[in-house]
């Protein structure tokens, strides 16, 4: 009786392993695939932000205030996660040339 107490104890342990894993698998499937959307969705709003810019001529002298709003929306875009660290910083630098 004990063996047989010993081998479904250690089926059943077997099979919560593996449902376990299957749970890990799944959701590290599904944070790649959270990971994908960000990343598409940045490198669309840095494509978008890099053609606004090219298709209006840009004043000669951009107002101060306007200047600020629109570092404080690239901050924005960085602290939200649609921009990385150096898509903010290029952006940033393009902005103050």
């Amino acid at each position: 009786m004990a063996g047989t107490a010993s081998a479904v104890g250690g089926a059943m342990s077997r099979n919560q392993q593996q449902r376990a894993q299957g749970q890990y698998e799944q959701q590290q499937y599904e944070a790649a695939q959270q990971q994908a959307q960000i990343d598409a969705a940045a490198q669309n709003a840095a494509a978008q932000y890099a053609a606004a810019p090219a298709a209006a001529a840009p004043p000669a002298a951009a107002a101060p205030d306007d200047m600020v709003a629109k570092l404080q929306q690239l901050a924005a875009l960085k602290d939200s996660g649609v921009l990385s660290q150096e898509e903010f910083v290029a952006a940033k630098q393009k902005l103050l040339s």
